[in-house]
């Protein structure tokens, strides 16, 4: 596994949580770090990303509420999140790619369920 996620979990609606992803310093360096996450039934929806040059974008659905960042140092990409609700249950997945191409890299996904 080349991408390595973390930091899924239960939280209550409101709460927060911080995912973190791992990888080798080649494929942090080289490409765009993002989140994506799916439930069941649906595709796989990108939430946000990274450049390597720190530019970020949103989906609109966690605009404001979720922050990516990355740590250059430790090749760590983070996804904070924050007023959590229901419909941000999901499986997250850590994923890298060149700008502008799909992700050739992906992480085995952390689980988040908020509950109500």
């Amino acid at each position: 596994v080349q991408l390595q996620a973390s930091g899924g979990g239960l939280v209550q609606a409101g709460g927060s949580l911080r995912l973190s992803c791992t990888t080798s310093r080649i494929i942090f360096n080289r490409n765009v770090m993002r989140w994506y996450r799916q439930t069941p039934g649906k595709q796989r929806e990108l939430v946000a990303a990274i450049t390597p040059g720190g530019t970020t974008n949103y989906a609109d659905s966690v605009e404001g509420r979720f922050f990516i960042s990355k740590d250059n140092a430790k090749n760590a990409v983070y996804l904070q999140m924050s007023s959590l609700n229901p419909e941000d249950t999901a499986v997250y997945y850590c994923a890298a790619g060149l700008y502008g191409y799909p992700p050739a890299y992906w992480g085995q996904g952390t689980l988040v369920t908020v509950s109500s």
